[in-house]
């Protein structure tokens, strides 16, 4: 039986924020601290193994990284500071939104996902730990609800970034991971994707997802050259990891629970 003290939600914060959870299975990360004096609260990704430096081209990886290589929990799980999951969608106030956002036509984009300023409302909502615990006895995984694009993956990709970036990766998985092709073959058609490179896993399949994921980002940075990326293309490594991590998943069959996500877009106590 998994120890509640052995449940971790990792929070990724850019810069010391607010803090809404002190529940210990909560941990707030500072993604890309790279050396800055520490914050009471904030844990620093740029102790012992990590690749804080990188922040920059790798968003909240730098996170994960810090945490794979440098803690261990029977269950890991990542959200963000202005998301987290939940599993109470019985909400009543939750429920009169999302019927407003059919004739507006915000279901597409909001889908999976809670807007709102409410903190004080939703903050008791967030996932538990005896929720993640339960869940994990069924399922193999918790991950956010995927999002619905307009258009296919790779169509999405193309509009937003580089398609080259998508021939580096196949090349990738072409060389060190060829049972991969079809998988990603079948996530570049579709129009779905587990973004935000969030889930909760339990440790064996987290080793197994970072094991993977970093040994393809580190090989696909020896491939390009990164002062061709600016500004928003920047986060390469964190855009690219979102389809990776729906590959995996795709390809590994595993049986996932999906959850909305409450999304603060102002962070306002009421």
């Amino acid at each position: 039986m998994t120890r509640s003290d052995q449940i971790k939600i990792y929070v990724f914060h850019y810069k010391p924020e607010q803090i809404l959870l002190t529940n210990p299975e909560y941990v707030h990360i500072w993604a890309g601290k790279n050396g800055a004096e520490n914050i009471d609260g904030f844990v620093g990704d740029d102790t012992d193994d990590n690749i804080s430096s990188k922040n920059k081209y790798y968003s909240e990886l730098t996170g994960l990284y810090w945490i794979w290589k440098n803690t261990k929990s029977d269950i890991v799980g990542s959200c963000h500071y202005r998301r987290y999951y939940t599993a109470k969608l019985n909400v009543l106030e939750y429920k009169l939104k999302r019927l407003l956002y059919y004739p507006t036509g915000l279901w597409r984009k909001r889908y999976g996902l809670i807007y709102t300023s409410n903190l004080n409302f939703w903050k008791s909502k967030f996932i538990s730990k005896d929720e993640v615990a339960e869940l994990l006895k069924t399922y193999d995984a918790i991950l956010p609800t995927r999002r619905k694009f307009k258009y296919t993956v790779k169509e999405h990709y193309r509009r937003y970034h580089d398609l080259k970036d998508l021939e580096i990766l196949e090349k990738i998985l072409k060389r060190d991971y060829p049972e991969y092709l079809p998988s990603f073959e079948n996530v570049l058609a579709d129009n779905r994707l587990f973004a935000n490179n969030m889930f909760i896993l339990k440790w064996d399949r987290f080793d197994e997802l970072m094991t993977w994921l970093f040994d393809i980002l580190f090989k696909f940075e020896k491939e390009i050259n990164l002062t061709d990326y600016k500004d928003y293309q920047e986060r390469i490594f964190g855009f690219l990891s979102e389809r990776l991590i729906t590959l995996w998943v795709h390809h590994k069959k595993l049986n996932y629970k999906e959850l909305d996500l409450v999304y603060f877009k102002k962070m306002i106590q009421r």
